[in-house]
């Protein structure tokens, strides 16, 4: 038990220090990106298309071949995600006032801590849920791209935004539950099961943020 006990904390130390790393790099690169004037330029000349889909391949590198990747890789792979997602993320300084965004990421990392705690003093396996963790995540994505190109509501962008609060807040006391249930990490490399939490951790934060940003965050004039 007390074996147990040290292999949870052990895994759960690595992962939030991964978690907490790929955060600071994206939160320094999305202010630089802005700040700089890089944003607009990116923009301008039409390399942000170029940008989501180097991203968009990042991530799907990162998930299907995580298991044949050394951890050099898939740790380097981690951080050109997160320094993409930097660049995208700055355009919430461009709509948002820094004062909100910095009253609301403080919001979000309580509500996260909370989740988390959760998901941890939980003991019941949680892995029934991923089924229709997948199908709401689908639904959402689905109808968040039939909105922006055809319906075009700002009423349902709000529903929307809620419902995917909600679901990412599920999804976080899924993922931290799924870590506290991972006792043995022999098929895969240990270094490499850190950064793999990590990730999944730091996707659902920025969801998270992201939502209640858009929901409560205080718009430039």
């Amino acid at each position: 038990m007390e074996n147990e006990i040290t292999t949870q904390n052990k895994l759960f130390g690595k992962t939030f220090f991964w978690m907490f790393l790929g955060l600071l790099g994206s939160a320094i690169v999305a202010y630089y990106t802005y700040s700089s004037g890089l944003l607009f330029d990116i923009i301008l000349k039409g390399y942000w298309e170029i940008l989501l889909i180097i991203e968009l391949v990042a991530v799907l590198l990162f998930s299907l071949l995580f298991r044949k990747l050394s951890p050099t890789v898939v740790g380097i792979l981690y951080f050109v995600y997160a320094m993409l997602n930097g660049v995208t993320l700055a355009t919430i300084f461009a709509v948002f006032e820094l004062s909100s965004i910095i009253y609301l990421f403080v919001i979000s990392a309580v509500i996260f801590a909370v989740l988390g705690i959760i998901g941890y003093k939980t003991n019941k396996d949680l892995s029934s849920w991923s089924p229709y963790i997948s199908v709401f995540l689908i639904a959402g994505i689905v109808l968040s791209i039939i909105n922006l190109f055809i319906i075009k509501s700002s009423g349902l962008d709000f529903i929307i935004d809620w419902l995917v609060l909600a679901l990412f807040c599920g999804i976080t006391i899924y993922d931290i539950n799924k870590i506290k249930m991972l006792q043995t990490v022999s098929e895969i490399n240990q270094e490499k099961i850190y950064i793999y939490c990590a990730m999944q951790l730091y996707l659902d934060f920025i969801n998270i943020f992201l939502r209640i940003l858009s929901i409560f965050g205080k718009r430039r004039n």
